[in-house]
């Protein structure tokens, strides 16, 4: 048995040899460096951690073209969800400083100009700039074409006026991938996407946000703030499509942290089955026991073959709507139930402040939430179903 890939999924025909070496690397290089994060001031550990992923060569598979700093010529999705799977098992805040990397920076790479990539992505990809993805409101967090953020045209420039709120990497990322309404149409249609340096006048952080398993977040205003139209990514009211694309790229990525945080827990609920004495024999022994470490192996593995199908499909140049929304959904809401056992199985050390469990109790929650809520992904997928069953209907029609 590989020690790096106890469950053996590195073999599934998903996977190339070039993916199963990053898996071995990953794991080497998380082992040697992340058994002592120190958590106390997140801005700080989240810089150190950008720099030293970008050192390593990590954040490379985030951005698309080799010309640009990236590993490939396009974002490699298994290799992406390899990377994060492995971080959140080690260290929750590691995970997230590489997710937040690539999302904040994916926009660029999917529809940027040749010099907005070459003045942005190469410093992503080396950790010296810290990248951000703007797109939640105060009012339009799962309703995204309800955003009210303006952005008018004044001559060579656009000036924005609004809030966006729950930015991960708010208030230490030196760029935003700030979305805004241009008017072109209504709702969806009428987005546009800008890149904002975090030193434009008129752009302030109006608050930190604190929450159960700390990271960087905050509030933006923009108070007049003027952006020129050079930094505009794609064309007018191209925005909201830019944002989706770059979601369906990063969601799968999610799905993949969750299986991290589920994998650790299932680690910690083994060794504690394996170890605590009670009642003359350890709590491994009993049924009981047993059966729920079934079930989060079951979990575990299912969610598994659901991330990277929809990895797997994207990189085939495949439309992973669906697949990366089941994904999500699956591996997010089971994580949380694996990481739930575990907690049980620890019994009252597992809700000690600093226990392994504990801290992955409070990591998986906002997985459940961010980019795209479980409820909006089952949304997703009941569409799409829909769409497909209409468009099957109407084949048979005319054919």
């Amino acid at each position: 048995m590989n020690p790096n890939d106890p469950h053996g999924a590195l073999a599934w025909p998903f996977f190339e040899v070039r993916h199963r070496k990053l898996a071995e690397g990953i794991e080497a290089w998380a082992t040697q460096h992340l058994a002592h994060v120190q958590h106390e001031d997140t801005d700080t550990a989240c810089k150190q951690l950008v720099r030293a992923l970008g050192e390593a060569g990590w954040l490379k598979y985030g951005v698309g073209g080799t010309q640009y700093g990236g590993h490939g010529d396009t974002i490699d999705t298994r290799a992406v969800c390899l990377l994060r799977e492995t971080l959140a098992k080690h260290d929750g805040l590691a995970d997230f400083a590489l997710a937040m990397q690539g999302l904040g920076s994916g926009a660029i790479t999917l529809a940027g100009t040749h010099e907005q990539k070459m003045r942005y992505l190469p410093r992503v990809a080396n950790g010296e700039a810290i990248a951000a993805f703007a797109l939640s409101e105060p009012e339009a967090g799962s309703d995204v074409a309800a955003m009210s953020l303006q952005a008018r045209a004044e001559g060579d420039a656009y000036i924005l006026d609004g809030d966006k709120t729950w930015i991960s990497n708010g208030g230490i990322a030196d760029f935003y991938v700030v979305f805004a309404r241009t008017g072109e149409a209504p709702g969806a249609r009428g987005i546009s996407a800008f890149i904002v340096d975090a030193n434009t006048p008129g752009l302030e952080i109006a608050e930190r946000i604190d929450v159960i398993a700390p990271h960087p977040l905050a509030r933006l205003h923009f108070a007049n703030a003027r952006v020129p139209r050079s930094q505009m990514l794609g064309a007018p009211g191209e925005g909201f499509k830019i944002a989706m694309r770059t979601l369906d790229i990063f969601r799968t990525s999610v799905a993949a942290a969750s299986l991290g945080f589920a994998r650790r827990a299932m680690q910690e609920g083994l060794a504690r089955a394996a170890s605590r004495k009670m009642f003359g024999q350890t709590l491994g022994d009993f049924q009981l026991t047993q059966t729920k470490l079934a079930q989060m192996a079951l979990t575990i593995d299912s969610s598994a073959l659901l991330v990277y199908r929809a990895a797997w499909l994207r990189d085939q140049g495949e439309s992973v709507t669906r697949e990366a929304a089941m994904a999500k959904w699956h591996a997010s809401e089971g994580a949380q139930q694996v990481i739930d056992a575990a907690v049980q199985l620890w019994g009252g050390m597992g809700v000690r402040s600093g226990a392994t469990v504990e801290r992955l109790y409070r990591e998986i929650r906002a997985l459940r939430i961010y980019e795209g809520a479980t409820e909006v992904q089952q949304l997703i997928v009941g569409r799409d179903l829909l769409k497909a069953h209409a468009a099957s209907q109407e084949q048979e029609r005319t054919s």
